[in-house]
């Protein structure tokens, strides 16, 4: 099964949810993000993974194609943005959508936008390992 978590600008949210997922899954999903643009990668985001672990340095700020869209199977929007201007799905494909703020835009010193950029983390981490439970439940039981 394949996940694309989608977002604006696949620097942030989406990164840090492929992260996330790459991490928990072990290799049981083929694991991918993209944006509506590509923006580049938020150092902000790979810093508070890197504290949890999680080198997400080089994966790659992606721009949605048909092929990306086609190759999912379970698609996770992470903000508003990438819902609405989400293209059509093929048929058979699954979609979720989580409305996450974007911890890019905080605003305050460097240690008050470093705590939300660790609170998204940590609510992406929660939805993440939720979804991916839900996943292997439901490919344990078609088989």
């Amino acid at each position: 099964m394949n996940i694309l978590f989608l977002c604006t600008g696949n620097s942030c949210r989406s990164q840090i949810a492929e992260g996330w997922a790459k991490h928990f899954s072990q290799g049981q999903f083929q694991i991918q993000s993209a944006g509506i643009e590509a923006h580049g990668k938020n150092p902000r985001a790979i810093a508070i993974m890197q504290e949890v672990g999680i080198d997400i340095s080089k994966q790659e700020s992606t721009k949605l194609t048909p092929e990306l869209l086609a190759q999912a199977d379970y698609l996770v929007t992470v903000c508003g943005h990438a819902d609405e201007h989400c293209p059509v799905l093929p048929p058979g494909k699954q979609k979720e959508h989580w409305p996450l703020s974007d911890p890019a835009k905080a605003q305050g010193s460097e240690e008050e936008i470093m705590a939300v950029f660790r609170a998204s983390r940590d609510d992406i981490k929660q939805r993440v390992q939720n979804v991916l439970q839900r996943l292997a439940q439901a490919q344990a039981s078609q088989q």
